[in-house]
């Protein structure tokens, strides 16, 4: 409700004057062929559960934090240190490369994500997971097959996951601390479809749980390095930047 104001004011906004030159539209996939207006499928109205108050109070700092120069890296998202954009985050489409590469052995599933080249090696079976002390960036995982749909199940995420990055629409980073559990389902609809589900739960983030389901199509070539990596150059640049900025003043 806070972005509504905002959303109305950018509605009639005539568009920026002069071109920087940039080219980059041409890479964002925009998509042609699902046509429902929202990914969320439960609650039924497609909206998003209310957030904590806690998590209100958090998005509201972090933002307020970000019209100020950094003073830190860790004053920068995730998806900014190239670190990962989260779960279910690294799993919803974004700007581009949402390409995924599925490969599947006797004991293990991988799950290969184009954008920000995260990597999520998930058991198959019935393995015991970690140490529950021991969070990790994408949780545990373990993976079981319910028919012909393959079931998901992700626990023990770092306190540190426990972020939301929006600019404007879009969730570039998505994910919940160590009281996330994430359940995803890969539901095989035709030998070029997949019905991607995943549901979130989550009380200390969301007032109730939620579900989004994003279909997966089929691509032919390879899938490209994205060579995103922690302590990139644009990171550098960015606090430098700063640096400089407060040199100046």
């Amino acid at each position: 409700a806070e972005l509504d104001p905002q959303a109305t004011r950018n509605q009639d906004r005539p568009p920026p004057s002069g071109s920087t030159g940039a080219y980059n539209s041409f890479w964002v996939d925009r998509g042609t062929r699902t046509t429902q207006t929202s990914l969320v499928t439960d609650p039924p109205d497609g909206k998003l559960p209310a957030l904590t108050e806690r998590v209100r109070a958090r998005d509201a700092a972090v933002a307020a934090s970000r019209n100020a120069a950094p003073d830190s890296y860790e004053n920068l998202n995730l998806y900014d240190r190239c670190i990962t954009r989260g779960l279910p985050g690294a799993m919803i489409p974004g700007f581009y490369n949402h390409n995924y590469q599925i490969l599947q052995t006797p004991d293990h599933i991988v799950i290969v994500v184009e954008m920000i080249h995260d990597a999520r090696i998930i058991p198959l079976g019935g393995q015991p997971g970690h140490s529950p002390k021991v969070g990790q960036w994408l949780g545990d995982s373990r993976a079981h097959w319910d028919g012909d749909t393959l079931v998901v199940e992700t626990v023990g995420f770092s306190a540190k996951a426990d972020e939301r990055a929006v600019s404007g629409p879009l969730h570039l980073v998505l994910a919940a601390g160590e009281h996330l559990r994430l359940v995803e389902r890969f539901i095989l609809v035709d030998a070029e479809t997949i019905d991607y589900q995943f549901t979130v739960l989550d009380p200390t983030t969301y007032s109730a749980p939620w579900t989004a389901s994003i279909p997966m199509t089929r691509i032919e070539g390879p899938l490209f390095e994205y060579a995103c990596h922690e302590g990139n150059y644009g990171l550098e640049n960015i606090l430098r930047g700063a640096r400089n900025e407060e040199k100046g003043q």
